[in-house]
């Protein structure tokens, strides 16, 4: 016994020293592996100039913190100012990543799609939000699948029909939701808004209980989109992950419900969007996917675009008068022709309105940008691109840039009037072939909703300094609480 206990003695005295024995080793392989993931491609020819940060996580904590902070281009003024105005390297979400700014990179992206390259998603956002067994990373198949059932139900024509939907929505969600109070918050109320008119046009969905089933996940889902994709219980990306597959279980629950609606009623007219798929041939979990990116398209992006022109138009009462006259005399044009809901020709009166709407997406941008990957090695000012490399063009290399937009801080429509920006410096939609189909959508959304808000309320916000914060849209912290009060008619 005094044996073993002199053998455990001596254990316990070597233990110190074998801990740090083995921090020491992991250190020294730590650093081994953060000198040769820096410098692992110090050789290859003509890369854009710019840094990994760390391993798998890169400079990803950087452009986080940034946009929590309320300066997501600071993130890419920063090193525009370092390493290159037109295109740097950084490491974002593990993926080697080049960032095409300005102008010209933007056309390039844009008119360099299928040629140069394709589109991709983010592991974090396939993980969230798809079918992770069915989305492959770059898929121009799927793009132009997309695609082949979106003009029906979003060119004009189409669209056109649904404005009396979304103008008699807005009335009554204005009724039950600002209608009764003295004070509201407008950026929940502009997303209960944006999600029940999508649950109604894509999917025939109009039970309130229902819809918040859905917007729920939902929230939770879009919150660790751009987040370090480490699922590991209690971070961002574990509850949007784990929200997802509610998501896409409640889905096809409903899609398997149409589809049965379909064949017993023998329909041959599609109601909604997934009808229209549904008879097209598609399959349940494509039809999910699809759903899933319609809602991120046309939800989060117009009720922050919403929340911020209320939020812009309480703080420039010159701007507000000038959108409210505007709007009265949609109302008298309205009348004139003995018609209580919205139309076409109405929208295309609000002229003011959208310069306004556009100025405000300018300066708190409902999307940062888009991502590509890169299908062939390829030049671009200078600077080899690898094959397989992830692209990157973002609003936050043009919005506020000096050179595109003179006193960029300063809030003024004007700049929208006549010929407005010049090309490619203005992209709340992205461009190209890859364009988002859904700009008619969400431009007759916006309209629609100020339309309504403005000729029945007028409104000031509670607190002018609210923080803003970028998860990854712009998000007033408080959610833009204001005092409103009804306009009598």
């Amino acid at each position: 016994m005094k044996v073993a206990a002199n053998a455990m003695d001596a254990i316990d005295s070597l233990t110190p020293y074998f801990v740090h024995l083995v921090v020491l080793y992991v250190s020294l392989v730590f650093i081994y592996l953060l000198y040769k993931y820096r410098s692992s491609d110090g050789d290859a020819p003509n890369l854009p100039p710019g840094r990994k940060g760390l391993p798998y996580i890169g400079e990803t904590l950087d452009y986080v913190l940034a946009s929590r902070w309320g300066t997501p281009e600071k993130f890419i003024t920063d090193r525009t100012t370092r390493y290159s105005p037109d295109v740097f390297r950084t490491s974002l979400l593990g993926e080697d990543m080049a960032i095409f700014c300005g102008a010209a990179g933007n056309k390039f992206l844009f008119s360099g799609q299928n040629k140069y390259v394709t589109s991709w998603w983010p592991d974090s956002i396939k993980k969230a939000l798809m079918d992770p067994d069915s989305v492959e990373n770059s898929s121009k198949e799927e793009s132009t699948k997309l695609r082949a059932y979106l003009p029906p139900f979003l060119k004009p024509e189409s669209l056109q029909h649904y404005i009396p939907v979304m103008d008699t929505m807005a009335k009554e969600h204005l009724n039950q939701h600002w209608f009764p109070f003295d004070e509201v918050q407008v950026f929940p109320l502009s997303k209960k808004y944006t999600f029940a008119l999508a649950c109604r046009l894509f999917m025939s969905v109009t039970d309130p209980d229902e819809i918040e089933n859905f917007a729920k996940p939902f929230a939770l889902a879009t919150a660790g989109l751009i987040s370090v994709p480490i699922d590991l219980p209690g971070t961002t990306f574990n509850r949007a992950v784990k929200a997802g597959r509610q998501i896409r279980q409640q889905l096809l629950a409903l899609i398997r419900k149409k589809k049965n609606e379909i064949l017993e009623k023998r329909k041959t007219v599609a109601s909604d969007l997934v009808d229209s798929m549904l008879m097209d041939g598609m399959t349940e979990v494509e039809i999910g996917n699809k759903i899933v990116g319609f809602f991120i398209a046309s939800h989060d992006t117009t009720s922050t675009a919403i929340t911020f022109l209320v939020s812009y138009l309480s703080d420039h009462p010159d701007v507000y008068n000038r959108v409210l006259q505007e709007q009265m005399e949609v109302i008298r044009w309205k009348e004139g022709r003995s018609r209580e809901t919205l139309r076409w020709e109405d929208i295309q009166r609000m002229k003011y309105t959208w310069c306004v709407a556009c100025e405000v997406m300018r300066l708190a941008p409902p999307a940062n940008g888009s991502f590509r990957e890169a299908i062939t090695d390829f030049t671009y000012a200078g600077f080899t691109i690898p094959k397989g490399w992830k692209a990157f063009w973002t609003v936050h290399t043009t919005n506020k840039n000096p050179k595109y937009f003179p006193d960029p801080e300063r809030f003024d429509p004007s700049r929208f009037e006549g010929d407005g920006p010049a090309p490619y410096t203005f992209v709340p939609f992205g461009g190209g072939p890859r364009m988002c189909p859904g700009k008619e959508y969400a431009r007759l959304e916006i309209l629609t909703f100020i339309h309504n808000l403005l000729t029945s309320y007028k409104w000031v916000k509670i607190n002018p300094n609210e923080k803003i914060s970028y998860i990854p849209s712009p998000i007033p912290e408080e959610g833009l609480p204001i005092k409103i009060q009804a306009i009598l008619n």
